[in-house]
C-alpha cells in the first residue's frame, strides 16, 4: 500500500494510463478489423480506404508506446500484401 504522498500519485496517473491506454489499443484493433472484415468480404476498395484509415491509427497506438513498433510494421505490411494478392485474383 501507498505511504506517501508521490506514492499514491503514482497509483493515481497509472490508473488514467492504463485506461488510456486500453481505449487506445480497443480502437487500434477496431480499424484493423474493419480492414479484415473488408478483405473477407472482397470489395478490393473499400479494404483499401479502410487500411488508409487504420495506418495512421496503429501509428499513433506505436507512438504512444502502445504497442511495439514492429508489431504495427508486420501487420501493415500483412494487410497490405493480403489487399494486393485481391488484385491478381480479381
Amino acid at each position: 500500500m501507498a505511504n506517501n504522498a508521490s506514492a499514491r500519485k503514482r497509483i493515481r496517473q497509472t490508473a488514467v494510463r492504463t485506461e488510456r491506454n486500453a481505449a487506445r489499443k480497443s480502437r487500434m484493433r477496431t480499424f484493423l478489423k474493419k480492414v479484415e472484415t473488408a478483405i473477407a468480404a472482397g470489395d478490393k476498395t473499400q479494404a483499401l480506404e479502410a487500411l488508409r484509415t487504420a495506418q495512421p491509427e496503429a501509428q499513433r497506438a506505436r507512438t504512444k508506446g502502445v504497442i511495439h513498433l514492429n508489431t504495427v510494421a508486420r501487420k501493415m505490411s500483412r494487410l497490405s500484401a493480403r489487399i494486393k494478392s485481391m488484385q491478381a485474383a480479381v
